[in-house]
């Protein structure tokens, strides 16, 4: 089968994309090693579905607006409060680390494939960046050390426009040789990254006070009008001062993720699913335009210069630019393995090898195909060995299994004395020291502050926490928290407890499946208060034992019919104790921890004992 025309090319390579990453992620590869290889295999030298040449310079067109979506997202992903902390190591890899990069990948490819220095030089600064669209989802992954994952993913995002405009220099200047173009081509890369990152931050700025204005974007609207933006900041920049465009949708993203806006979270969801579409696409038609037999015939020069980026350059850049700073030895060594490259890499080397190409100069196609095998060597040697690297470096965090509490009430303490008894650690955050001092007191850890701001979870240490539980009175105090908890440090398990369900960021919450409610419903937390401090709570334990007539439907039994004679506090199974949910599917065997209300304790151990539970003997 032979593509008919343009937009069947582009149908099919957006369909292969995205098919290739789901997969990729059922088999928990890197989505661009499983892109590059259907790539090829679609492409003209394998079932020649995808042939970019029909496209023509609308190809190189479509990579633009792609690439620069791409890095708005990438951008949108960086906290400012995280990037101060290194704020040192982040400046040096990007700049000098930069120049390292570029020298030490001239020199591989001048001396083991023997090319001129010009074409050497460009590929030099091609490899200059390491790709967010790959380290963004292996960080995510490993879940590293903060300081070190805090550095991988700001010098994938920083680094792509930096590198980017580097490689157009050193391609102007390697189209029109000479003195005077080189000044200029030192006084260009300083005026576009200027230009770039001015009018990134000024638009971003706008933006930002565009979303947060309420009812000035009609509901529905505030996500297209953001992609119109961000596209039209792109090609109006470069249209003024030529690849500035790049640096300023960086940035742009930068200050939008920093501006705390009402759509915020549907903003950062709309991206990343954009973003997705846009790497398959991308990944797909650039590798179906690179052929095997240009691969190849880079011979064993081609391996060796990729060998020593990884193995020579990439740590020699690190350890120079991080020499004195706070990152331990493990941590460097950490990051100077991770370098793998992305999207960027591969769509300039594409647009530099046409450009050469168009100026009537050889080694554009094997500059492009050697980038391609950089790519594919890097994201295959980092996704598949950076696990085993962080584990024996010591820089993974270790397994989640705590549990953090909002909120220390009578029912919070009564849940954390069940989980701690059943091995679980517990960490309260509570921003009244009386309540503080009364958890402390019961030895538990405690964390004093305002509980969403970001300091305050890292204090809490949240990279171990297994599940955030917001247990105050204010439901959506309870579902803010839950929600920077997933949203800033990946907590699996977000409950949250409320009297009622009636709209706003919890029912959002659950209606996405981003929540649950804790306990086996909603209960009057107040009530259960005043019942703790007349000594009227006692709790029980209980054994699953349903009855066939018991087990019915997925929502299970024991889901809050006896109004506030118990709660269900915690479910014990195969020796892990976990908070109860409305969702958690129950199995015969397990044991619940049950909170009862003592004056009506026959009521409601009836109750129970209707649901299927057995009081412990």
């Amino acid at each position: 089968m032979e593509a008919a025309h343009s937009s069947l090319t582009i149908a099919l390579a957006l369909a292969a994309g995205v098919l290739a990453q789901a997969v990729a992620r059922h088999l928990r590869l890197p989505g661009i090693v499983l892109l590059l290889v259907v790539g090829v295999g679609v492409g003209p030298d394998g079932l020649g579905w995808v042939r970019p040449d029909e496209l023509g310079g609308g190809l190189y067109s479509l990579v633009d607006l792609a690439v620069a979506v791409i890095l708005f997202e990438g951008g949108l992903n960086l906290e400012i409060s995280r990037l101060r902390r290194s704020q040192l190591e982040i400046r040096r890899l990007v700049t000098w680390g930069a120049c390292i990069t570029w020298l030490g990948g001239a020199l591989a490819a001048r001396y083991f494939l023997g090319w001129d220095w010009e074409i050497a030089l460009l590929f030099g600064s091609l490899v200059v960046v390491t790709g967010p669209t790959v380290v963004g989802p292996l960080v995510a992954e490993l879940r590293l050390r903060p300081r070190v994952a805090t550095v991988l993913e700001a010098e994938g995002v920083l680094i792509d426009p930096i590198g980017a405009i580097l490689a157009v220099l050193v391609l102007e200047v390697t189209i029109s040789p000479g003195l005077d173009s080189l000044a200029a081509g030192g006084l260009g890369l300083v005026l576009r990254l200027a230009f770039g990152a001015g009018a990134g931050v000024g638009a971003g700025f706008i933006l930002a006070r565009l979303l947060a204005v309420r009812r000035l974007v009609p509901e529905g609207h505030r996500n297209i009008l953001v992609l119109a933006l961000v596209l039209l900041l792109f090609e109006a920049c470069d249209a003024f001062v030529p690849e500035s465009g790049i640096m300023a949708v960086t940035l742009a993203g930068v200050v939008v993720g920093n501006s705390k806006t009402s759509v915020d979270r549907d903003l950062r969801e709309f991206k990343d699913q954009l973003s997705v579409l846009l790497i398959g696409l991308l990944f797909v038609m650039l590798a179906a335009g690179v052929r095997f037999e240009e691969v190849r015939a880079l011979g064993l020069g081609g391996w060796l210069v990729v060998a020593s980026l990884v193995f020579l350059v990439r740590p020699l850049q690190v350890f120079i630019t991080t020499a004195g700073s706070e990152l331990s030895l493990s941590e460097r060594g950490f990051i100077a393995w991770v370098a793998p490259r992305g999207i960027v890499a591969a769509a300039i080397a594409s647009i530099v090898a046409r450009a050469l190409e168009s100026a009537g100069l050889e080694g554009g196609d094997e500059l492009r195909a050697l980038v391609f095998l950089t790519i594919a060597c890097t994201v295959v040697v980092a996704g598949l060995s950076a696990g085993f690297v962080g584990n024996w470096l010591g820089v993974r965090l270790p397994g989640r299994e705590g549990v953090a509490i909002l909120g220390v009430g009578a029912i919070a303490l009564a849940l954390a004395e069940v989980l701690r008894a059943g091995g679980r650690g517990v960490v309260f955050l509570d921003s009244n020291p009386h309540k503080a001092r009364e958890a402390e007191e019961r030895g538990f850890g405690v964390v004093f502050g305002n509980a969403i701001q970001e300091r305050t979870l890292q204090r809490a240490g949240f990279e171990s926490v297994e599940a955030a539980v917001g247990l105050t009175g204010n439901k959506t105090l309870n579902g803010v928290f839950v929600e920077r908890a997933r949203e800033l440090f990946g907590v699996p398990r977000a409950l949250v407890a409320a009297t009622e369900i009636d709209g706003g960021l919890v029912a959002e919450m659950l209606e996405r499946d981003e929540a649950d409610v804790v306990f086996e419903g909603h209960h009057d937390l107040e009530r259960w208060e005043a019942r703790a401090r007349s000594g009227d709570i006692e709790i029980v334990r209980f054994l699953y034992r349903p009855s066939e007539a018991d087990q019915g439907g997925e929502d299970g039994p024991a889901r809050g019919t006896a109004g506030e004679r118990f709660i269900v506090l915690a479910i014990e199974r195969g020796g892990v104790t976990r908070p109860m949910s409305t969702r958690f599917v129950l199995k015969p065997g397990d044991w619940a921890s049950v909170a009862l209300h003592a004056p009506e304790r026959s009521e409601a151990v009836e109750a129970l004992t209707g649901l299927g539970w057995v009081p412990e003997p």
